[in-house]
């Protein structure tokens, strides 16, 4: 199993395939609450400084610089250059990883595991509060929504149509570092997608019909 994220990891390079994360001090120290907040933050932040992050997390100033300064030791974040103090700015080091059990130390398999779960659960308890509450956004109502789609595909089809997927998003990064990009009426929009085998039984027999499909709009 592997999880992969538009979040940032222990990298120098910042290119569209993801980095796999290997360090279990690395993802042990991330694995924490605000820390993986502030990461999130950058999902829709540039830069960001301890100061501005501490308003949008509501923490103090001095816990985020903490918490920054500890994603910085670990490779997560790195500062962006200007300004000092708590109005440092700070940046991803890279934006896209990869968390996988297919580790060669344990250790690295345990914290990978740990971590890829406190992630989904933070993916999924942010879908139930979106879909969940009446969006009242004008406009919205048919741009939001989930789909659950059923195919027959081979592991190599399935890695293959996730990174098709990826480049589909990465046409829109450049809106992150360029707001001037950005159409107007543009939100930050979440996208997370889960690809799996189901279970051996469930695909036993042929449908009768074509693949089935779900969708909530």
């Amino acid at each position: 199993m592997s999880s992969e994220t538009k979040r940032p990891g222990p990298a120098e390079a910042q290119g569209d395939e993801p980095v796999t994360l290997t360090d279990a001090k690395a993802m042990r120290a991330v694995a924490h609450p605000l820390r993986m907040a502030l990461i999130e933050l950058f999902a829709y932040h540039e830069t960001l400084t301890a100061t501005q992050a501490s308003e949008l997390l509501g923490e103090s100033p001095a816990n985020a610089a903490f918490h920054l300064r500890t994603l910085a030791k670990y490779g997560f974040v790195r500062e962006a250059g200007g300004g000092k103090g708590r109005e440092r700015p700070w940046t991803l080091v890279n934006r896209a990883v990869t968390i996988t059990h297919n580790q060669p130390d344990p250790q690295a398999a345990l914290a990978a595991d740990e971590l890829g779960r406190l992630w989904l659960e933070r993916w999924i308890d942010r879908a139930r509060g979106y879909f969940g509450a009446r969006n009242d956004l004008p406009g919205w109502d048919e741009a939001s929504g989930w789909t659950s789609r059923h195919v027959f595909l081979t592991a190599e089809e399935t890695v293959k149509l996730r990174a098709e997927m990826r480049r589909l998003l990465n046409r829109y990064e450049s809106r992150l570092a360029d707001p001037a990009l950005r159409p107007a009426g543009a939100l930050p929009v979440e996208w997370t997608v889960f690809a799996a085998p189901v279970p051996s039984e469930l695909a036993a027999e042929e449908p009768a019909t074509g693949p089935g499909a779900t969708e909530s709009e």
